[in-house]
């Protein structure tokens, strides 16, 4: 019998979890080409402020995304070099079985 697959250390890992959700996966495609305000991506998510601030954590703390304070406002953009590793370790994982 072989074993669970259990939590992984990969790192990649957090980021699938980060654009599982679509709140998530709206607010990084409006930073993929330019920097956007915190308020900005909020009211195109449909979300209240708080709960922005939630989903744009976890796609700081996954890599996704880079954050710039000016003035009194919080400016993030996709980190796409990031963004490339996750696609690439996508593309890894479904090709290695489709190979067999």
């Amino acid at each position: 019998m072989t074993p669970a697959a259990g939590p992984s250390d990969d790192p990649s890992d957090e980021a699938i979890r980060a654009i599982a959700h679509p709140s998530r996966r709206t607010m990084l495609r409006l930073v993929w080409d330019g920097e956007r305000p915190a308020s900005e991506l909020a009211d195109a998510a449909g979300l209240s402020r708080p709960a922005a601030s939630q989903h744009l954590k976890q796609l700081r703390e996954a890599g996704l995304v880079t954050v710039r304070v000016d003035a009194n406002r919080r400016l993030y953009r996709a980190d796409l070099g990031r963004i490339a590793q996750v696609a690439s370790f996508l593309d890894d994982f479904w090709s290695e079985p489709l190979r067999r």
